[in-house]
């Protein structure tokens, strides 16, 4: 089900940055098949966003072990989960990733979902998602992606904390008409390396061939297939490592 709001105009919550160098930015893509765009939007718009997640984002919780999944958790049902849920669950991961399995934990407030079904958070979420889809935004991913084909994105907020992560896995999901995977950071403080929680992409021999450090104001997309995870956040690590992620779609 594609995004049925707006897309010819924008909220004016997210504002582009104009200085972003397109061309530059379009020939690290066509190169690598993935790009990261560094101050992507207006200081002003990435700031009002970030203290979107932060202050009135209400975060579930989403997890997949092996073939047990995936669940998305809305906030409700994820604070209500008792101890010995979280331990089953802990289990269940753990026990997936010792044989390789698809898994992942992270903390979400499912965007396009909340839109679709009627339970949106608020206002500025809904308005969020809609310039995700506006003319403007599409134009941006299209014109750096050369994929004219693209016609809309989906989008949750995602937060990994201590112990959240996301395994190793291509985005291969043909029907759903995915063409381009994006995470769009806003990250909260300096991260440093240590804290896990970077998006990794890796070549046919397990090695990992890019990195791309959580950061403030930063859009990263590639072209999927393509081999990727997020690193495992340690109990060490500080709150902060917020973003918009999703997929730019053809259908």
């Amino acid at each position: 089900m594609a995004f049925s709001g707006p897309s010819t105009e924008t909220t004016e919550l997210l504002k582009i940055n104009p200085d972003i160098d397109r061309e530059q930015l379009a020939a690290v893509f066509a190169e690598h098949k993935r790009v990261q765009i560094q101050n992507v939007l207006t200081e002003d718009s990435a700031n009002k966003i970030a203290q979107l997640l932060v202050n009135n984002t209400p975060w579930g919780m989403s997890w997949n072990a092996g073939e047990d999944g995936p669940h998305k958790l809305r906030r409700e049902a994820a604070m209500g989960l008792s101890q010995s849920e979280h331990q089953a669950i802990g289990q269940k991961l753990s026990a997936s990733m010792g044989k390789s399995d698809f898994a992942f934990l992270y903390s979400q407030y499912q965007m396009f979902d909340a839109y679709q079904e009627g339970w949106s958070a608020g206002k500025a979420h809904d308005d969020l998602l809609k310039d995700l889809n506006s003319k403007l935004f599409l134009d941006l991913v299209r014109e750096v992606t050369d994929l004219p084909a693209i016609k809309w994105a989906d989008a949750q907020a995602t937060l990994y904390v201590p112990g959240q992560f996301l395994s190793l896995h291509q985005d291969i999901e043909a029907e759903q008409g995915w063409l381009v995977a994006y995470v769009l950071n806003f990250c909260t403080r300096e991260w440093r390396p240590d804290w896990g929680g970077y998006l990794n992409f890796f070549d046919e021999n397990g090695d990992i061939v890019a990195g791309y450090k959580p950061r403030f104001n930063c859009l990263n997309m590639f072209l999927v297939p393509q081999d990727h995870n997020v690193s495992f956040v340690p109990h060490f690590a500080p709150f902060g490592r917020l973003a918009i992620t999703g997929w730019f779609r053809d259908r």
